[in-house]
Formats: structure tokens, C-alpha cells, sequence
């Protein structure tokens, strides 16, 4: 377990915008509650509150991932529509101390969805 810090920083801060996220036409969340996630030299992730995502066409993969500061994650495919898009969605069930924020919040991959707008809220 590595911690955020000069080299290597994590922020994580409330998102003041609309989050939308659209896949084959469907919204699959909508959120004024994102937390914008800023680590190191990466593009900001907008993580969503479970709550605000439509979890029935959220489906549980085996895939996982570590990283060294924020901990394993769990993926989900979506499913709209009669179509896959495998692990396109992700989620830190129990993150390290550091990140307990994000904890059981949902990220998109921006190249697997639509859209991720971002709006007035």
C-alpha cells in the first residue's frame, strides 16, 4: 500500500456539475453528488454514487485490478439493450485508508460509454 503524497498525489473532491452517464441512448446514471477524483498527471474520474446509477444493467465480472493507492477494484459490464460492454465500469469496495471516500462508488471508462456529460447542476 503505497500513500498519496507530493510524488504521487490524490485528490478527491466534491463535483459542483451534473454528472450524466449514457450508453445506446439510456442514461445509466445521474448524479449531482460526483466526486472528481484528480491523481497525479491523469484525467480527472468522476466517481458516481451507487444510488444515482440504474444497478440493474450493472453486471459483476470477475475481473479485478490493484493499485498500489487505492486498493483492489471489482468491475461491472453493462448491459443495454441485448448488448455487453464488459468491465466497463468500476468500483473500490474497501479502499485503503487514503481513499475511503470513493468507497463503493462507480467509475465509467469514458472510451466504453456514449457519453459523460458533465453539466449545469
Amino acid at each position: 500500500m503505497k500513500t498519496p503524497g507530493p510524488d504521487h498525489p490524490i485528490t478527491i473532491t466534491p463535483n459542483p456539475r451534473r454528472v450524466r452517464v449514457i450508453v445506446g441512448g439510456k442514461v445509466v446514471a445521474d448524479t449531482t453528488s460526483a466526486l472528481a477524483l484528480k491523481e497525479a498527471t491523469y484525467p480527472v474520474v468522476n466517481y458516481i454514487p451507487r444510488e444515482d446509477a440504474d444497478m440493474s444493467v450493472l453486471k459483476p465480472t470477475a475481473h479485478s485490478t490493484h493499485c498500489p493507492y487505492k486498493g483492489d477494484a471489482r468491475y461491472f459490464s453493462i448491459e443495454v439493450d441485448g448488448k455487453s460492454i464488459e468491465n466497463a465500469v468500476w468500483s473500490y469496495e474497501d479502499p485503503f485508508p487514503a481513499m475511503t471516500g470513493i468507497t463503493k462508488y462507480l467509475a465509467f471508462y469514458p472510451n466504453k460509454v456514449d457519453k459523460i456529460e458533465e453539466l449545469s447542476a
